[in-house]
């Protein structure tokens, strides 16, 4: 009985860590906090580079579109130039007009980054501006976006601040990572003086 509690305890033990360091060898989008209370924060982001693609169906299209960008990343673009992965994944829009972005590396400006191949992958750059922000866990599912997205126009609300985008989900983990230790974020643009 020892034998297999101290297995079940080093399986543990190895599960989290193996999700903090797949997280953490990750670049991620820079931002600055503003302020935070709990699960939410109101950030400042600067400009992002990023490669973006439609994600027709939001469910149906996801792995496609995941799909599309892994390529570009991996070499398929004019200079056949491999880009690291960064954190976190933004996905914006509804089921019928979605669209899924990987955030380019610092040293990406959207001159730097090579031609996707891929017509249906685009180069472009995310204006700066400042965030309202709540970190959930969980799957990636609508439930949990509508929750989280509700929770933070609620806080929005009882802040007396101003919703000024539609919401942008960003994923931080591998597919891997347990749901309960998912990061999960929804981001709300807010006006900068606030």
């Amino acid at each position: 009985m020892i034998g297999y509690s101290f297995i079940l305890i080093l399986l543990g033990v190895l599960v989290i860590a193996g999700w903090k360091t797949s997280r953490a060898g990750y670049q991620s989008a820079p931002y600055r906090v503003v302020r935070a209370a709990g699960p939410f924060e109101v950030r400042d982001y600067p400009p992002l580079t990023v490669v973006e693609t439609a994600m027709p169906g939001r469910e149906s299209g996801m792995n496609g579109s995941f799909n599309r960008l892994f390529r570009f990343i991996t070499g398929a673009n004019e200079s056949k130039e491999k880009i690291s992965m960064t954190t976190p994944v933004f996905m914006t829009g509804n089921a019928s007009n979605a669209t899924m972005a990987f955030v380019m590396p610092a040293k990406f400006t959207a001159e730097r980054v090579p031609k996707p191949l891929d017509s249906s992958v685009e180069v472009r750059q995310l204006p700066a501006g400042r965030f309202a922000v709540m970190r959930f866990s969980g799957g990636r599912n609508p439930i949990n976006e509508k929750q989280a997205l509700d929770q933070l126009k609620q806080w929005i609300a009882s802040e007396r601040m101003a919703e000024l985008s539609p919401p942008v989900y960003a994923y931080f983990d591998p597919p891997w990572t347990p749901t309960f230790l998912r990061r999960n974020e929804v981001m709300l643009r807010t006006a900068s003086g606030e």
